[in-house]
């Protein structure tokens, strides 16, 4: 049995676990990441990176069949999973490659294994003792599925799909928030048959309830099925494919069940409740900082309570490394952290729903105005339709932004920047909009707020 001692040790190199180890090494702290699987975890290799290749495929896809009505003549002959597949993970493996030939530059020592926690200031791995001075748990998620339903043959999670070397041509999803409605996309796009099944009123339900409307309102346009409020009851299978039961009696019948009801909490069977760590339901529970109940011992990313992206985790990461080395970092609330969904459309958020707003303030106290995209010119000419809303406090800052349409992704910098400094309509509508560009529907969306609409009533 050997023994390494460091600053800072690290569980998990995922978004949350290698940011903060990034971080850390940059202020001055020796730091020991512990992996059992490879650097950048589920979001470069299981998630946000391969889904987002498959989804600009799918992009190209489309933009290939309706070549003609930008003056364009090509010919659409279908998809290729086994090229789509090489696309994607090209893309994945260069990624990766810079990402350890970072980690290593910044005198980052990796050690390769599963690591479980045995003191508030150590981790096993295999024989080794791992110590620090703090530990930061970040050891991220995992497919959750439903009670009773188990995941095998044609019932899979998002990491079976990322793999499938063919395209389906019927396939239910089980779950209408972020990965069920991106897949939907993409196996659209693809050319499938496709059916979601949401027991929520609406699609993307976290979403500004307008945002989801228009969204159930594209999906529809593109052909893909939804069923919403009525719950899953069952599923079963055979050889030719499977049969999904709802509670009303409603049965689908489809190639495979993509389950997509969210992900869990990685922490079962990695010592912390043996070392005393608060759980609950599987979350770590910490403070506003990040600290849990055992004193400089933290915990980021998916494993805290609340939004689970990436960028979260990667926040959280800097955010500890930079508590450790005495900095006092800003807390930034989930609340106020960037949503986007890259389906098609694309649905970005900030900040307050307007239901929520109200809540918080009043009735009487928020205003909002929903922009139509109609009126932007880069948003006609890629053929999107869609909105940006905002929501603010009556004489006082903007506190909620919400988008839908063609790559209004790519706008929610400029809508977090507004919502986290807490700008008012009249100080962004003073501001320049480079012009033909969707951004400029953030700038009409805040003149018209501010009281001087330009090409809007």
């Amino acid at each position: 049995m050997s023994e390494q001692n460091f600053d800072v040790v690290v569980l998990g190199g995922g978004s949350g676990g290698y940011a903060a180890a990034l971080r850390a090494s940059l202020l001055g702290l020796s730091v020991g990441l512990i992996e059992k699987d490879k650097l950048g975890g589920t979001c470069l290799h299981r998630g946000c990176i391969p889904t987002k290749a498959l989804l600009h495929s799918a992009e190209v896809a489309d933009v290939s069949r309706e070549s003609s009505k930008y003056g364009v003549t090509t010919s659409f002959h279908g998809i290729d999973m086994n090229a789509v597949n090489a696309y994607r993970d090209g893309i994945v493996t260069s990624k990766f490659k810079g990402l350890e030939g970072l980690v290593k530059a910044r005198g980052i020592t990796v050690i390769r294994g599963e690591g479980r926690l045995v003191t508030p200031t150590s981790v096993a791995v295999g024989d080794d003792v791992i110590v620090g001075k703090n530990v930061i748990l970040a050891t991220g998620s995992y497919s959750r599925s439903l009670p009773g339903l188990e995941i095998s043959g044609r019932v899979i999670t998002s990491e079976q799909a990322l793999t499938l070397d063919y395209v389906p041509n019927r396939v239910a999803i089980l779950g209408g928030g972020v990965i069920g409605v991106e897949f939907a996309s993409v196996w659209k796009s693809f050319g499938t048959d496709v059916t979601i099944i949401e027991a929520l009123p609406h699609l993307v339900p976290n979403e500004e309830e307008s945002i989801s409307k228009q969204f159930e309102r594209a999906f529809r346009k593109r052909g893909i099925n939804f069923s919403l409020g009525v719950r899953f009851a069952g599923v079963t299978q055979d050889d030719n494919g499977v049969v999904v039961t709802l509670e009303d009696g409603k049965t689908i019948e489809a190639d495979l069940l993509l389950v997509a009801v969210g992900r869990g909490p990685a922490t079962a069977g990695l010592g912390f409740e043996e070392v005393g760590v608060t759980i609950d339901r599987g979350f770590v529970i910490t403070n506003e900082r990040l600290e849990t109940n055992i004193p400089g011992l933290y915990a980021v990313g998916d494993i805290v309570p609340g939004l689970q992206l990436a960028h979260r985790g990667f926040q959280h990461g800097i955010f500890v490394a930079e508590e450790i080395a005495g900095l006092a970092p800003m807390v930034v609330s989930d609340i106020n952290i960037p949503k986007v969904t890259y389906s098609d459309p694309e649905v970005a958020s900030v900040g307050l729903t307007e239901a929520k707003a109200i809540e918080k303030y009043g009735a009487d106290k928020v205003s909002s105005y929903d922009y139509n995209l109609a009126g932007n010119g880069k948003s006609h000419i890629i053929g999107t339709a869609g909105s940006v809303k905002v929501v603010r406090v009556a004489d006082g800052p903007v506190v909620g932004l919400h988008m839908i349409g063609a790559r209004v992704g790519e706008l929610i910098g400029e809508a977090q920047l507004i919502v986290n400094w807490e700008a008012y309509p009249e100080d962004v509508a003073g501001l320049v909009h480079a012009h033909p560009t969707q951004d400029e529907a953030l700038g009409e969306a805040m003149m018209a707020l501010a009281g001087k609409p330009l090409h809007a009533m």
